[in-house]
């Protein structure tokens, strides 16, 4: 692979990684509101949740502070990076 279609690569990768986590939220927030109380909407909506931070950067002048950055995980969100996966992969 050359430099320029593995650095295009990458950043298709994390387009699709990023579109795929925004369908797969709203997947789970149609879930959470239209499904009935089940068993079902329980293993859809249940997810594992981590996060990072906060970080703080204090320069004399300026100081900012960034987080707390949460990732949620379900199965839900997984499919939804597939759905995305499988879309780009169809168009490129």
């Amino acid at each position: 692979m050359t430099a320029p279609n593995y650095k295009r690569n990458i950043i298709r990768g994390l387009w699709t990684l990023a579109l795929g986590l925004f369908l797969g939220g709203l997947l789970t927030r149609l879930a959470e509101s239209f499904l009935p109380e089940s068993a079902a909407r329980s293993f859809l909506t249940t997810a594992v949740v981590s996060s990072i931070g906060p970080f703080s950067i204090d320069l004399v002048a300026v100081a900012i502070t960034i987080g707390p950055v949460s990732f949620v995980l379900n199965v839900l969100t997984v499919v939804g990076i597939a759905i995305v996966a499988l879309v780009v992969r169809s168009w490129m």
